[in-house]
């Protein structure tokens, strides 16, 4: 018995130091790319977002929100009270639709994370994320003219930590806290993938999301919502999930659908969505996430 645990111990431990040989510089690049984001360009990003409301760009103003969205390092928490503010002075719904939705999805860490998944794999989720904020934005300006989409009421302005009047230690700070909420799930991550590689039969994984590529799919969008807890966290997975056959279409549906439903990110959200709202914004992000998957894979 001892025997076989030592065995089986030898080889996750196997598993578990190739993925952390390979997903562990993109992990600490992009804990420094963020935190440079967020202690420098930040208040930067979301100013230049408030300076859209006095352009008229009409419904164009949501691909500005969409690009602005993704370059903001907030958290949703974070996102929400800027979102607030931002109405408060006037800012359209369809734009803030936009902004919302893209950085719920992708944040400059997560573009550094995904980069160890590969090329395509990066644009694939970049374009993806994009072009999920441009139609929710274009959705809400459809469909929500004449009433308002969210509601602020209840929220209160949250205030930046990035205040230490020293700038490497506020940059120092912003990094430790970075790590600090990441570094459980990126290498609970590298485990779950460890054991993945050890226990699951190649065979069965790539029947299930590979070659049945609609049902492939369609499960992948509807694990991402129980199996998605960071975006470092999951890369280890989608990563050696890629490498045994699954399917691009069925990693977008995955990477769509994870962020968009990670419990924090819905607590977040159902605090500005009515319950009808939000049933809306879960079914938008399942169909979009399956119709996108299924048209990768074609």
């Amino acid at each position: 018995m001892i025997d076989i645990l030592h065995r089986e111990f030898v080889y996750l431990w196997y598993y578990f130091s190739i993925q952390l040989n390979q997903i562990f510089e993109y992990w600490l690049l992009g804990m420094v790319i963020g935190s440079v984001v967020s202690v420098f360009g930040k208040e930067r990003i979301h100013n230049l977002f408030h300076s859209l409301k006095d352009k008229r760009m009409g419904v164009l103003g949501i691909v500005p929100a969409c690009l602005l969205g993704i370059a903001s390092p907030l958290c949703m928490y974070g996102t929400i009270p800027i979102a607030a503010s931002f109405s408060a002075k006037g800012m359209r719904d369809d734009w803030l639709a936009a902004f919302m939705m893209s950085s719920i999805l992708l944040n400059p860490q997560l573009i550094i994370y995904s980069a160890a998944l590969g090329t395509k794999a990066l644009i694939v989720r970049i374009s993806a994320c994009f072009l999920c904020g441009i139609v929710a934005g274009l959705l809400v300006h459809v469909f929500c003219r004449e009433t308002s989409f969210f509601n602020f009421s209840s929220i209160a302005e949250v205030k930046s930590r990035d205040t230490d009047p020293n700038i490497l230690l506020r940059l120092l700070k912003n990094f430790g806290r970075n790590v600090k909420a990441t570094w459980l799930y990126f290498l609970l991550g590298i485990v779950l993938s460890a054991l993945f590689q050890r226990y699951v039969p190649t065979d069965a994984f790539v029947k299930l999301f590979g070659s049945n590529e609609g049902f492939g799919v369609l499960m992948a969008a509807t694990i991402g919502v129980p199996l998605y807890m960071c975006g470092g966290g999951t890369i280890p997975l989608l990563q050696q999930w890629l490498y045994d056959g699954m399917s691009m279409g069925s990693a977008a549906a995955f990477m769509l659908t994870g962020p968009a439903t990670k419990i924090t990110n819905l607590g977040a959200v159902k605090i500005v969505l009515g319950i009808r709202q939000f049933i809306i914004y879960l079914l938008y992000v399942i169909i979009f996430a399956f119709i996108t998957g299924l048209i990768i894979n074609i």
